[in-house]
């Protein structure tokens, strides 16, 4: 019987916004050849995308706790603040 196949837990946020910043400064240097920059570009473009998407995410997550009448707890659903833009 063939084993299950072992998922592997994505990057997290912080990971990918880590190597996301390391591929910047690469693309910044100025003796970088077109072929390595392209594939950090591409590279970058997909991890940024990766982080939006986890933002997204993490902001349907979020939940308000109020204190309702008798200090009982209940969440909220997450609504920014439009203004703050």
């Amino acid at each position: 019987m063939a084993e299950p196949l072992k998922t592997e837990k994505p990057p997290s946020f912080e990971t990918n916004l880590s190597r996301l910043d390391s591929i910047v400064r690469q693309l910044e240097e100025p003796d970088l050849p077109l072929e390595k920059a392209l594939q950090l570009y591409e590279e970058g473009m997909r991890l940024s995308r990766d982080c939006q998407k986890q933002l997204e995410e993490a902001e349907g997550r979020v939940e308000i706790l109020r204190k309702k009448t008798g200090g009982q707890m209940v969440p909220e659903p997450f609504q920014p603040d439009k203004s703050e833009s």
